[in-house]
Parts: C-alpha cells; sequence; structure tokens
C-alpha cells in the first residue's frame, strides 16, 4: 500500500485499524500443505522477524518466494480492512508448487524492531535478511530464490536484486517504475480526479505538494525536528497568504506532517530506476488499469524504460484490466472500495503470477 498526502492516512487505517476478523470468501480454510514457524535474523539491525514457511506437501518443489509487504505496519498476512492478500496469495502459490516465506514487518506481530525509526533501506536489509535465512537452511538452499513485492515491496525487490545473486526472479505487484515524487503528485492528481475534484483545484494542490515535496527534500543536513518545524513555518505562511481558516490549517497540517518522518523523507528521495537498471534476472511487473495510487501506464512504462536500458531481456509487463491497487475488480479504484469488495485478490493476478514464476527454469 502507498503512501502520501491524503493516501497516508489510508495507509494508517488500512494497516494498524484492524478489527476483529470475519471470513472473506478467498481465505483459505484448509491447508494441504506444510507450514512452519520461523524466526529471520537481521544481524545488522539486531531485528527478529518472526514469519511463516509454507511448502508443497509432495516436496516437488524447485522455487520459493519472499512475499514483501507495501508501506505501512503489516502483519505476515498483509492483513487490513478485513481482508489478507498475502495470505490468500500464499495459499495460491503452495497450491501451485511454489514455497512461500512471508513475516511480519519489522515492530508488528511477533516481530522486534522499531518500525516508525526504519526507512526503505531497512526494509531491504530485512528482506535480504530472509534470503540469506533460506540459504542458511539445508532444506532449502537448493531452491531458486525470487522475491514478490506489493507497492513499495515493489520497489524493495529490485533493490534487492540488484546486489544479490541469489535472488533468481522478481515478480512486482503495483511496482514503481518513475521516480517517487512523481508517484506522489501522479497519486494526488488521480485521487482528486476521481473524487470529482476541478482540473483547477488539483493544479493547486499539485502546486501545494510540490513546496512541501522540495521542501522536504532541499537540506538533508536537517534533522527531523528541523523538517517539522520547517513544515509548519510554511504552512503558517500558506495560511496567510491564502486566507485559511482554522479547519482548513488542520487539514493540510494532517496532510503534510507525515513528511517530517524517516522513511518518508527516505522515500520521497528514491528513483526506482536506479536499481531496476541493474536488475539482471527474470521480472514480471503487473498493474491494474484502475490502480489510483500507483498509476498503471506511467509505472509500468518507467519500468520497462529501466530494465531495457538495463539490457535485460527477460521481462514481462502486464496490465491488468479492471484491477485497483491491491488487484481488486473495482469500479473506480477508490480507497473506499477496498472493504467493500469482497474478493481479496482477483483470480486473473494469481493464475499470472503462479504461470509465470513456474515456467522459468534455472
Amino acid at each position: 500500500m502507498k503512501r502520501f498526502l491524503t493516501a497516508f492516512t489510508f495507509c494508517i487505517l488500512l494497516y494498524s485499524c484492524n478489527n476483529a476478523p470475519s471470513p472473506r470468501p478467498q481465505d483459505p480454510t484448509s491447508f494441504p500443505y506444510k507450514q512452519k514457524e520461523v524466526l529471520i535474523s537481521n544481524t545488522k539491525s539486531k531485528v527478529q522477524l518472526a514469519g511463516t514457511l509454507t511448502i508443497p506437501s509432495n516436496n516437488k518443489v524447485s522455487k520459493i518466494v519472499i512475499m514483501i509487504t507495501g508501506s505501512g505496519p503489516q502483519n505476515r498476512n498483509g492483513e487490513g480492512l478485513n481482508h489478507r492478500p498475502f495470505l490468500v496469495w500464499s495459499d495460491w502459490l503452495t497450491r501451485n508448487g511454489i514455497a512461500v516465506l512471508r513475516y511480519d514487518d519489522r515492530g508488528v506481530g511477533r516481530s522486534t524492531g522499531n518500525f516508525s525509526t526504519a526507512t526503505t533501506f531497512d526494509f531491504a536489509d530485512d528482506v535480504e535478511s530472509a534470503v540469506s535465512f533460506i540459504r542458511s537452511r539445508p532444506d532449502l538452499n537448493q531452491l531458486s530464490i525470487g522475491l514478490i513485492g506489493q507497492s513499495e515491496g515493489g520497489l524493495i525487490a529490485p533493490m534487492v536484486a540488484s546486489r544479490n545473486n541469489d535472488v533468481k526472479f522478481i515478480v512486482l505487484l503495483a511496482g514503481d517504475g518513475i521516480p517517487i515524487y512523481q508517484v506522489g503528485l501522479q497519486q494526488s492528481a488521480d485521487m482528486s480526479r476521481a473524487a470529482g475534484v476541478s482540473e483547477a483545484i488539483i493544479a493547486k494542490k499539485l502546486a501545494l505538494d510540490k513546496k512541501f515535496f522540495d521542501l522536504t527534500l532541499q537540506d538533508s543536513s536537517a534533522s527531523i525536528g528541523q523538517l517539522k518545524n520547517g513544515i509548519d513555518s510554511l504552512l503558517y505562511q500558506e495560511m496567510l497568504s491564502q486566507h485559511w481558516d482554522t479547519a482548513k490549517f488542520s487539514a493540510y497540517k494532517q496532510r503534510y506532517d507525515h513528511l517530517a518522518t524517516p522513511w518518508q523523507r527516505t522515500f520521497l528521495k528514491l528513483k526506482p530506476a536506479d536499481y531496476l537498471v541493474k536488475v539482471k534476472c527474470p521480472v514480471l511487473a503487473l498493474n491494474g488499469t484502475k490502480d489510483l495510487m500507483v498509476n498503471c501506464k506511467a509505472n509500468l512504462a518507467g519500468i520497462a524504460k529501466a530494465l531495457d536500458r538495463g539490457g535485460n531481456k527477460q521481462y514481462k509487463i502486464i496490465a491488468l484490466k479492471g484491477l485497483n491497487h491491491l488487484f481488486q475488480k473495482a469500479k473506480t479504484g477508490s480507497m473506499t472500495e477496498f472493504a467493500q469488495i469482497s474478493e481479496t485478490v482477483n483470480p486473473i493476478a494469481l493464475t499470472t503470477v503462479s504461470k509465470w514464476i513456474n515456467t522459468l527454469s534455472f
């Protein structure tokens, strides 16, 4: 899940405010495969990641995938709004002959560490620790390792694959292909249009977003406290010049305060092409045409361009018609639909990924 501005508050809702779960139609009710609880050690950060390993019961397995969550603190099932997408993905892939390792994000569930102080680079280190965990186990070390990243996880996967030759393939689910700065602006525009906002108001919103994005990036030596003070100062300037009332000021403060966090500050600087151009293993990139958070056309084109520039000829780019950011069949792609849609992951997305992985040979 992403990530900026109004979507940021949704990330909090989606991943931090889960009520007692009730079953969704795709929640697995039987598990005809092996399941093991595991602990993964990230010695660099001194973090222990608690996870679940699922292995096809017939042991006729040649590949294993590590699931990488998107933005926001999530458990190993990617649980939010009473959907458990990573549980559905894991169940489907394991039933189709692919072993799966998924884990609670640091500071979530049974994993140790502090999520709020971590950045995308720390999450990449966690993934690399999972790769090392697989390589350390005699029962797994002969398997070909792949990464499946959702949203921000679709940026982390090429970060890790670009530097670790143990990664043999990656799948990007609504991953980024253009600079994150641009993703944020596109996201704001797309979501506003879907809500019926006029182009004139959208232009004003984007101009304001750019001011705060630029402030966030302009002085990398400033502390988080100094950045927060700078954001507050700019907010007061805008309030005076645009004659905001107290309610509007509070709304904008909520909108921009999260920029003064280690994760958002780091994330905003990232350019996916810097990593994609170095990826030499097979890549499958999927996006839904109704994704309002990671624009399908712009980001899939960016992924293809970067892979081409790096000389990677082993990739496949697929736009899945009518699917949203979570790969649900959607009417508008709006965030408000996510909880209302009964399916967790559309079968077309599931089958596309499993078939592609099972065609790979190493």
